[in-house]
């Protein structure tokens, strides 16, 4: 059984959806909220990072966070979602 688990608080009326972002290659990030089936995706190539971020905010994911490696090859973090307040990426170290 494959089920994934989405990680969702109310916040004054409204669903905070959260999703993780790692590259494939990376072993060592994100353990602990993949291996308890929360959505933690492995892109294969970083250029498609901004792809991927569009991607789960279709998704309705409104919080995004990403690790060091991943953000560096996003040119839209800054660019379109630094101001906005329906959308909160964080960068992990």
């Amino acid at each position: 059984m494959n089920k994934k688990v989405y990680m969702t608080k109310n916040i004054l009326g409204g669903k905070m959806r959260v999703s993780w972002i790692k590259y494939k290659e990376d072993k060592k990030s994100f353990v602990i909220p993949k291996n308890l089936g929360f959505n933690v995706y492995e892109i294969d190539d970083l250029d498609n990072t901004d792809t991927k971020i569009k991607e789960l905010i279709k998704q309705d994911y409104n919080t995004i966070i990403l690790t060091n490696e991943v953000a560096s090859f996003s040119e839209d973090i800054i660019k379109k979602y630094k101001n906005d307040k329906d959308i909160n990426i964080i960068i992990s170290s």
